[in-house]
């Protein structure tokens, strides 16, 4: 899994695995998921970061597993 910034863009990736990205759909605005040959999603776009939340929290990344 990796998960991307761009600040230059105003955007934040998030990517599950590495296969091809078959298909993309924005579910919402500023929301794009992307899709491998199975039709599962592979990767999660959120465009206008900024307009989402603080920049102070994009210093701060929680990581949990249950």
């Amino acid at each position: 899994m990796k998960l991307i910034v761009d600040k230059e863009s105003d955007a934040l990736y998030f990517r599950l695995d590495e296969s091809s990205i078959i298909e993309s759909e924005e579910v919402e605005p500023g929301i794009i998921l992307d899709f491998n040959s199975d039709g599962k999603v592979v990767g999660v776009e959120m465009l206008g970061l900024s307009a989402r939340i603080k920049p102070e929290q994009l210093k701060i990344l929680q990581y949990e597993t249950a």
